[in-house]
């Protein structure tokens, strides 16, 4: 790759945009919500719990409701869920995470409609998919996606 001086101003360029990024209120309180996640205890206690609870839905799953423990596993895993997800501490990071994935989408998205507004910036959200990447269901859908 040969250094020219307009790649240089793009690796320089796309540094400060990180770093504003890395700087910002909402990467800030995504640190402080994911240090209070990491190091409260009881939060700690209800992941592990789930997450244990994951290897036994899995074994469960192999077998569906003609598991013996099917009902009772069941149970437990959306239990220990909701208990999880209703942690205070969980809660608040899950939506400092959205808030620093919403920033990076909006800056894929407008970095990609620079250069093209027909470039597929993959963010998740049908919002920012172009008429030309969705036409009504792609080719296993049963809808015309264009392709030959």
């Amino acid at each position: 790759m040969i250094a020219t001086s307009e790649r240089v101003e793009l690796l320089d360029r796309s540094e400060y945009l990180a770093k504003m990024v890395l700087e910002s209120d909402i990467a800030d309180q995504y640190r402080i919500c994911l240090y209070n996640l990491q190091t409260n205890e009881v939060t700690q206690r209800k992941i592990r719990e789930f997450s244990s609870l994951k290897d036994l839905y899995e074994e469960v799953q192999r077998f569906g409701k003609y598991h013996p423990d099917y009902k009772k596993v069941m149970v437990q895993i959306r239990q220990a869920k909701r208990e999880m997800d209703l942690d205070p501490y969980v809660a608040d990071f899950k939506i400092a995470e959205n808030d620093l994935q919403s920033i990076l989408d909006d800056i894929s998205a407008l970095i990609g409609g620079a250069v093209s507004k027909n470039i597929k910036v993959p963010t998740g959200s049908p919002f920012f998919e172009t008429s030309s990447s969705h036409s009504g269901g792609g080719c296993g859908s049963g809808g015309s996606c264009g392709c030959s």
